[in-house]
């Protein structure tokens, strides 16, 4: 990466203690623009937490119902759905069905489809730096 298009981020873990991040904050980025996709409702949010050893990252995710999306998942991820559901398509086909409580592991490189039926909201922690279309 040259230096003219490396990204400066804000880790939230800069210092010992405690940290509450409140919902909305930081805002969602909405994904039918990022992706291409117009009819698309569904939206995302990065935040950097640290980059000691290796980086990692947490946000939220939302879907409503609308279109279906591929994502080519190159790196660990860990999906906590929260609210309604969230369905995702392996390579194969098979389609899982995700309601609150319920965990998806992403592992490199897999990828699936978000369908189009969903409506819900996940949080998430990936082993990556922060998309910056996301944040």
């Amino acid at each position: 990466m040259s230096v003219k298009n490396k990204v400066e981020y804000n880790f939230i873990s800069q210092k010992p203690g405690m940290q509450l991040i409140k919902k909305g904050s930081p805002e969602m980025k909405e994904l039918n623009g990022l992706l291409g996709i117009p009819a698309l409702k569904s939206q995302i949010m990065d935040v950097p937490v640290t980059d000691k050893l290796d980086a990692l990252s947490m946000g939220r995710f939302a879907m409503q119902p609308s279109e279906d999306f591929e994502f080519e998942y190159t790196f660990l991820e860990i999906k906590i759905v929260i609210s309604g559901k969230i369905i995702v398509r392996d390579d194969q086909g098979v389609k899982y069905v995700a309601e609150p409580g319920d965990v998806y592991i992403f592992t490199p490189t897999t990828t699936v489809v978000f369908d189009g039926e969903s409506d819900g909201e996940a949080v998430y922690v990936g082993h990556r730096f922060p998309e910056p279309a996301f944040m």
